[in-house]
């Protein structure tokens, strides 16, 4: 049975998605974090055959909505993130992952990508799975992955020396575990969600979720801004 691994990181105010500030508020950008894990924990545990784990970077007491996020992971491992860098708390993640499931195959998403199904996870552990497969790598639009999946977890330790967050960290990742003679297996190309932009997209792509919910409410929040500059702009405007 695989074990998915969720790494994420608590969404604490000023903390997380800070890209997304403007048009967000600082605890809008972590309300829209949370909403993106939780409909990420959703889609895993909705996930069949699977063995559901999270490496969690903060705490969750801390976090908006924190409560909710706690009871949607309640009977899960939770396994505090360790290291010096991403690539190392990642490597890290794996690893613990090895010793606790000796034997397992592991694929690790994060919490950027809401616009994940079951379904489409399902598929991506049945690609691990297949014959002459030692990892699975899915790739990012702006050049990084959204997904790692791997027969053998420790050897996220390839991990360990790649630039995080680059436009170019997919490719070396990809090069990285080729190095080490695996044999990778590429997942269909995803938008995460770095920015104000991807938001929207993504938004487009997943709309009924907890995710879109949130980034509307930034919006209407936009708009009514909006409506009362202008109305402050026109003669006698703000008068009463």
């Amino acid at each position: 049975m695989t074990v998915l691994l969720v790494v994420a990181k608590a969404p604490v105010a000023g903390a997380v998605k800070t890209r997304l500030c403007p048009p967000a508020e600082p605890a809008q950008a972590a309300r829209i974090a949370a909403a993106a894990l939780r409909d990420t924990l959703d889609a895993v545990a909705a996930t069949p055959g699977v063995v559901p784990v999270l490496a969690l970077a903060g705490r969750f007491a801390d976090a908006e909505d924190g409560p909710d996020l706690a009871a949607a992971v309640a009977g899960w491992p939770v396994l505090a993130q360790r290291g010096d860098d991403f690539a190392d708390r990642l490597a890290h993640a794996h690893a613990d992952v090895a010793g606790a499931y000796p034997g397992r195959p592991v694929l690790q998403i994060g919490m950027d990508t809401p616009q994940l199904t079951a379904a489409g996870l399902a598929a991506a552990v049945r690609r691990l799975g297949a014959a002459a497969t030692d990892a699975v790598l899915g790739p990012a639009a702006d050049g990084g992955w959204w997904a790692l999946g791997l027969r053998d977890p420790r050897q996220a330790a390839a991990l360990r020396g790649v630039p995080m967050s680059t436009p170019d960290t997919g490719r070396r990742t990809r090069a990285a575990l080729a190095g080490r003679g695996l044999r990778i297996g590429t997942l269909p190309v995803l938008r995460d969600v770095d920015d104000w932009t991807d938001a929207l997209a993504v938004t487009g792509l997943a709309p009924t979720g907890r995710f879109a919910r949130e980034v509307a409410a930034v919006r209407a929040g936009e708009v009514a801004v909006a409506r009362r500059t202008r109305e402050a702009a026109r003669p006698g405007g703000g008068r009463r």
